[in-house]
């Protein structure tokens, strides 16, 4: 504060300086040193009034308010344009005293003043500019940065590095693929070569940092760069895109790293509004497992489109306190919220609860989802998917509910785990009540989302934060990905054009390589693989397969209006039967020994596969691909 302070008491002395050294000077130079002794005595008499005028109108036209270190084309309008009104005035005041001079002297003085104040201004970014670039103290080595984008995000950042190059670094040049720039300069930052040249500019100019200054790139576009730039030994960040810079404002605060889910090059998700809103607004709608990674999406989603209720149900009262608290502050009184502890094993109190709030739609969302903590505690994984879905749809069938939304995964599919085997009994339990309720029960199957509870990315993130090793189970091992908020909106857009015993089938694009994943995640770092952080092959754990499917193989698949969304063609159900195996299977949950219920869940589930099976169908996997390798070097 003091030192704004004193900064303004010091422009305020060199203008009061400079507007009368300014008129003097031109008064001297028009009467070539032969100044009237009566015009300087006039000209004392009327200095107070005079300069105090022009220093208020400066004020006026916030002279002093303007960070100089910053000054640009609008601080030069600021001064121009202040010059000329305090010069103008002044001559109105100077003639009204009867001080008559030629019209020359005032022309004169008035651009001495402007030369002289605008001086003194922009002489602050000029020094900075030069402090900054030829600091007295250098640096033993300053950050070398690189700036893919020379538009308007481009220029900005990099001129924000320049005026903070102590602390930032330096900028070396820009990336463009716009031919009319190669080689030119903007700004006195030469572009140095197009996307294709991003590794090997960082590796000739020993580039430390690249920053992706692209907001308005296509996330395909958007993923090519990337992988581009994880090709170099640099550290890559970020600007965010145009939708998510709300306030129009653009900062090196705001410079993110690059996530994962910038190189997926996955696409955003444009829900179908009116087709949302038809179900959603004015409904009541539950959300089971609301507290969770999906579940609190959901709930974020669904928030949009004002219900008449929601209603977050979860065992676990910290994550759905937590999402209860987000939403509240977000939608205060608009949006009417109900948060209700409780789980899906109790049947008694799920019907219960589902009588007296009769939800309109519920998105069921709560699982256990964790492959090797299943397979250790089966029986917790059939109480609470497979019976614990069993309760929650058959009260909505029980209640009248509107319509039921399931979410599934793509290891139902051909399931080689105790999870994977819950979650294809839980879609059987969908479908078998699709055909006898008038309620519309829908499934909706898709493979890993990126940042959920017990997800990869989160656990590699914090290996590399702790120095590493990052754990990967195997070197050929590839799953499905995609973001939270897409399989969200894709689970609701699901939910509108349900008629009753599909199951959707998410467009999950290309699968990825786990390695890959972790290897770019260290590069784009800053780190180097196996220098800073070594990746560790910890094996295959129980029931884990080298590739997920999403389809069966007696389901077939078409398309909906929705490109990222398909049908897998619906398996005939029995509910009646199926009932039956369940009611066997709950009788034989009490039992201590495990054996007769993975028995039993394979007669429910046949595609089902033990540890054995899957073990030796990866160890052919991995001979084939082996073999791949070798064929093709």
């Amino acid at each position: 504060m003091l030192k704004k302070v004193s900064r303004q008491m010091l422009l305020l002395v060199t203008d009061i300086i400079a507007v009368n050294v300014s008129f003097l000077l031109a008064l001297f130079l028009h009467t070539e040193g032969n100044v009237p002794e009566a015009t300087i005595l006039s000209y004392v008499g009327a200095v107070v009034i005079l300069t105090i005028g022009k220093i208020l109108i400066y004020k006026y036209f916030g002279l002093y308010n303007s960070l100089w270190s910053y000054a640009s084309v609008e601080e030069l309008l600021k001064v121009v344009m202040a010059g000329i009104t305090a010069n103008v005035l002044g001559a109105i005041y100077l003639i009204s005293m009867g001080i008559e001079l030629y019209f020359g002297i005032y022309i004169i003085g008035a651009i001495f003043e402007i030369t002289i104040v605008g001086f003194i201004r922009f002489s602050y970014r000029f020094f900075r500019r030069i402090k900054n670039k030829y600091p007295i103290m250098q640096q033993a080595h300053k950050n070398n940065i690189l700036i893919v984008g020379s538009d308007a995000a481009g220029t900005l950042i990099a001129s924000e590095i320049i005026n903070h190059s102590v602390s930032y670094g330096h900028v070396i040049g820009f990336i463009d693929d716009d031919a009319h720039k190669l080689y030119k300069s903007i700004g006195g930052i030469k572009v140095l070569g197009n996307y294709h040249d991003i590794y090997s500019v960082a590796h000739r100019f020993n580039i430390d940092e690249i920053i992706i200054a692209l907001p308005s790139s296509t996330t395909v576009a958007m993923k090519q760069i990337l992988e581009e730039c994880s090709r170099s030994e640099a550290k890559v960040r970020i600007i965010p895109s145009i939708r998510e810079i709300i306030d129009g404002q653009l900062s090196l605060s705001k410079i993110r790293d690059v996530e994962i889910e910038d190189l997926l090059g996955r696409d955003i998700v444009n829900l179908n509004v009116t087709e949302v809103a038809n179900y959603i607004e004015d409904k009541i709608i539950m959300v089971t497992g609301g507290g969770g990674s999906i579940g609190s999406e959901l709930c974020r989603q669904i928030a949009r489109f004002l219900p008449s209720k929601l209603i977050i149900l979860d065992v676990y009262e910290n994550n759905a306190y937590d999402i209860q608290n987000e939403l509240l502050r977000t939608y205060g009184d608009r949006l009417d919220l109900d948060v209700i502890i409780a789980s899906v094993r109790d049947r008694d109190n799920i019907f219960a609860i589902v009588e007296e709030h009769a939800p309109d739609v519920i998105f069921h969302a709560a699982a256990h989802k964790h492959v090797p903590l299943m397979e250790r505690a089966p029986k917790e994984a059939i109480k609470n998917n497979v019976f614990g879905t069993k309760n929650i749809a058959e009260a909505a069938h029980e209640f009248g509910v509107e319509r039921f939304v399931m979410v599934s995964t793509d290891k139902a599919v051909n399931p080689t785990n105790i999870m994977g085997a819950s979650k294809r009994i839980c879609e059987m339990i969908i479908q078998g009540l699709a055909k006898q309720s008038e309620t519309k029960f829908t499934a909706v199957r898709f493979g890993n989302v990126l940042g959920s509870n017990g997800s990869v990315i989160p656990l590699f993130k914090k290996q590399i934060e702790a120095g590493g090793p990052i754990t990967v189970t195997h070197k050929e091992i590839i799953r499905y990905f995609m973001t939270i908020s897409e399989a969200a909106q894709l689970v609701i857009q699901s939910g509108g054009i349900a008629k009753g015993g599909e199951i959707f089938v998410l467009d999950m694009g290309e699968p990825v390589k786990i390695y890959d994943l972790a290897v770019d995640l260290i590069r784009l770092s800053g780190l180097k693989l196996n220098e800073d952080i070594k990746i560790k092959i910890t094996g295959l754990r129980p029931g884990e397969k080298l590739y997920e499917e999403l389809l069966m193989d007696d389901e077939g698949l078409r398309n909906t209006k929705y490109e990222k969304i398909h049908i897998g063609r619906p398996i005939e159900i029995n509910y009646h039967e199926l009932k039956s195996a369940l009611n066997e299977l709950l009788v034989i949950l009490k039992s201590p020994e495990n054996e007769t219920l993975i028995e039993m869940i394979q007669e429910i589930v046949p595609t089902y596969r033990n540890n054995t099976e899957v073990n030796n169908e990866n160890k052919h996997r991995i001979e084939s691909i082996e073999r791949y390798k070798l064929a093709k070097a």
